[in-house]
């Protein structure tokens, strides 16, 4: 839906099982229309996720376009879509698979075209579309730094191959998409230093090369092309993570010439120690470990960010900390839980700076987390979620 006049907002249907179309359809038709009718007379936009078989399926027969038909007759439209989990993200393990296949790999390639294509069609004629994915890949599957140099070569070849299709997209269709690349916490991509590395020391001399041969490009056009076509996804939550202050964020981003295709609005969660019971704190903590997604745990040391692989490992340490935050996403409404506090002031800070800077028009509230949450949080999912996109609406 429209705020403001000025941002599209919508909530990632990740929060949904989506391993075929069938099933993503049906959560589509069970969920959508209520929480738009609680919130808005108006159209309704979504961010849709696709998996790549409920993506395959999607482009079958007449599938597509008696989807979009459903969209239209509901006014409801596709202006962003979550490309980052390529298969199953519910019920079953997922952890660091959530980067399988990676940006290293044919099938990424193939699955964001699809994507990329689908999206064309789905997107409202003068609006902007975005696909958001992986940050390349996850960081300890490449042990050693020639591995690691390897598969930004890799990331950054591949990539090229979207710019490409995306650049000859748009001129077919009239339709611009961008791809939000999005930085978390053990992903090849971090924080925004390292993503401004990977553009400057990879990104761009190798797409400029290829963009001069697959399209006779001259450096200045190929750069031109390189900045429009892939942008940075920011997630709030990922970037509370980093200990990255929004403000200084959005501006070295933008001075650096590199465009935000959307903003993730996302809450992680804040443990702050010697401000009550310890004890207390690591077993409301405890309450938060489960088994299907990876929920890494950081900690800022003399400027320097730590980053524990996943909840487990901080749980067994019970070591003296100051603070640490954790990877879990957290309803946006929710500033403290028993004692245990988020990172909301970081969503704050972002809407602070909105108001004065036209970053993005695309905001997408992502908490996938509905299913996993400690019992007291767990309440209708569809009125949860029309909770969270009211109490933004009401923040914006």
């Amino acid at each position: 839906m429209l705020v403001n006049n000025k941002f599209h907002l919508t909530y990632c249907t990740n929060v949904h099982p989506g391993e075929n179309w069938d099933l993503t359809f049906k959560s589509l038709k069970e969920y959508v229309p209520g929480i738009k009718n609680r919130l808005t007379e108006e159209k309704f936009g979504l961010g849709l996720r696709l998996s790549n078989k409920a993506s395959e399926e999607l482009g079958t027969g007449d599938v597509l376009n008696n989807f979009k038909k459903w969209l239209d007759d509901n006014d409801i439209y596709v202006f962003t879509m979550n490309g980052f989990p390529y298969g199953n993200f519910h019920n079953e393990r997922v952890k660091d698979l959530v980067h399988a296949p990676d940006w290293t790999t044919d099938e990424r390639v193939i699955y964001t075209k699809r994507l990329a294509d689908q999206l064309a069609i789905l997107l409202p004629n003068n609006l902007d579309g975005g696909i958001s994915t992986s940050p390349i890949s996850y960081r300890h599957w490449h042990k050693t730094e020639n591995a690691t140099n390897n598969a930004f070569e890799k990331g950054a070849e591949n990539l090229s191959q979207l710019i490409v299709h995306l650049h000859e997209l748009e001129e077919r269709t009239g339709k611009y998409i961008h791809l939000d690349i999005e930085p978390e916490p053990d992903g090849m991509l971090e924080n925004s230093d390292e993503f401004l590395q990977f553009f400057s020391d990879y990104l761009l001399p190798i797409a400029t090369d290829h963009l001069k041969q697959e399209l006779g490009s001259d450096s200045r056009k190929a750069k031109e092309l390189i900045y429009r076509y892939i942008t940075i996804c920011y997630d709030v939550c990922h970037f509370s993570l980093a200990y990255e202050e929004p403000k200084e964020t959005l501006q070295k981003l933008a001075e650096n010439g590199v465009k935000v295709g959307k903003i993730q609005v996302s809450s992680a969660l804040k443990i702050l120690f010697n401000e009550g019971d310890n004890e207390e704190i690591w077993e409301t903590l405890a309450q938060f470990n489960e088994p299907v997604y990876l929920h890494q745990v950081t900690q800022l040391i003399d400027g320097n960010v730590k980053t524990f692989n996943d909840l487990p490992d901080i749980l067994a340490k019970k070591a003296d900390f100051k603070e640490l935050r954790a990877h879990f996403h957290v309803p946006l409404f929710l500033e403290k839980y028993g004692a245990l506090y988020s990172t909301q002031d970081h969503i704050l800070k972002v809407i602070a700076y909105l108001k004065d800077h036209a970053v993005t028009n695309h905001l997408e509230v992502e908490t996938y987390t509905w299913d996993v949450l400690p019992a007291e949080l767990k309440t209708d999912l569809g009125e949860s979620i029309t909770r969270e996109l009211g109490w933004l609406t009401e923040k914006l």
